[in-house]
C-alpha cells in the first residue's frame, strides 16, 4: 500500500554519551528504512550537525512545516514539546519515539518503531488533537512576552512565597500566597500539575487546570474551568518571581505583573498506532495495577 506521507521530518535531541549514540543509531536506521520506502526524507538542521546524516537533506526546525507533511521526533517528551510549539501554526502531524522512558506523548518505543511507522503510514493511525495555551506577560499596559505552551504555563517563586490574585474571566477568584500556580492543557495534568495535586484530565476534555503549588491556606484547592476561559493572575508581593512555559522557557517576572492565559487558536495533531488507548498508556506509565 502507498504511503499517506511523501516527506518526512526526523527530528531528535542533541545529547553527549550513550543515550545521544544510541538515538543517532536509532534515528539514522528510522532515516534509511524510509528512505527505502522512496519517502523523502529531511533532518532538522541540529540533529542534521550532532550526527552522521550527510545522505540526507537538513532542513531548520522553522521550515518543516512549509517542506514536510510528517514530523518524527525521536527523544522523549521533552523534545516534542519544543516542536509541537514550533509547528503548530502548520497543519502537519507529529509521531514520537521513545526510549522506554517515562513519557505521555512519545508513544512509540524503539525496539517496535518500524512496524509502528509502517502501520500509521498506511493509514492504520490514531488522530489525537490537543489543545495549546497562549500565554502573555503584561507590564503595565503592554504586553512584554507572548508565548503557547502545549502542557503547561507556571508562574513561580523564586525562594519564597509570593501572592497572587486570580481572576477568571474578569471575576476575582481569590488571593493566594503560595509557591505558584500551575495552569495546565489536559495533556499537562499528567506533569506539573499531577505532580503538585491536580486532577488527570482525559485529552479530549475541553478544560483548563488550575493548581496551586504548596498554598499557605490549604482550602486553595485545584480547579478546573471551560476551555474558553481567560485566566489573568497578578503578582501582587513577591521577592522574586518568574513565569516557566512547559519547564522550558523562563521569563522573570516583576511585581505587579499580570499574566493572561488563554487557549490558543490552533490545536496540535499526534499520531498513534490504531490500538492505542489512553487509559492503557497511563497504567504503564504510573504502575497502576
Amino acid at each position: 500500500m502507498e504511503s499517506l506521507f511523501k516527506s518526512v521530518a526526523i527530528i531528535g535531541k542533541y545529547e553527549s554519551g550513550s543515550e545521544s549514540s544510541d538515538i543517532k543509531s536509532q534515528l539514522l536506521e528510522l532515516a534509511q528504512y524510509l528512505t527505502q520506502k522512496q519517502i523523502n526524507i529531511f533532518i532538522e538542521a541540529k540533529t542534521h550537525q550532532s550526527g552522521n546524516y550527510q545522505a540526507f537533506k537538513s532542513i531548520h526546525l522553522e521550515d518543516i512545516g512549509k517542506q514536510a507533511d510528517l514530523a518524527i521526533v525521536v527523544g522523549g517528551d521533552g523534545t516534542m514539546l519544543g516542536v509541537a510549539r514550533s509547528l503548530v501554526n502548520f497543519d502537519i502531524p507529529l509521531i514520537g519515539i521513545n526510549q522506554g522512558r517515562f513519557g505521555f506523548l512519545a508513544d512509540l518505543n524503539t525496539s517496535n518503531m518500524l512496524e509502528s511507522i509502517d502501520e500509521i503510514f498506511q493509514g492504520s493511525s490514531y488522530k489525537d488533537k490537543r489543545m495549546l495555551l497562549n500565554s502573555k506577560i503584561f507590564r503595565g499596559s503592554t504586553c512584554i512576552y507572548e508565548s503557547l505552551a502545549l502542557n503547561d504555563v507556571v508562574v513561580r517563586s523564586g525562594s519564597r512565597l509570593i501572592e497572587l490574585e486570580v481572576s477568571i474571566n474578569g471575576s476575582f477568584v481569590h488571593k493566594q500566597r503560595s509557591d505558584g500556580l500551575v495552569v495546565s492543557t489536559p495533556t499537562g495534568t499528567t506533569a506539573y500539575a499531577l505532580s503538585a495535586g491536580g486532577s488527570i484530565f482525559h485529552p479530549e476534555l475541553e478544560a483548563i487546570s488550575i493548581v496551586p503549588i504548596s498554598p499557605h491556606t490549604l482550602s486553595n484547592r485545584p480547579i478546573a474551568v471551560n476551555s474558553k476561559s481567560t485566566i489573568e493572575i497578578d503578582v501582587v508581593n513577591m521577592d522574586e518571581s518568574y513565569l516557566s512555559i512547559d519547564g522550558q522557557l523562563k521569563v522573570q517576572l516583576e511585581l505587579h505583573d499580570r499574566v493572561e492565559i488563554k487557549r490558543a487558536e490552533k490545536m496540535i495533531t499526534l499520531l498513534h498506532p490504531k490500538d492505542y488507548c489512553y487509559f492503557e498508556m497511563l497504567r504503564k506509565k504510573l504502575n497502576w495495577g
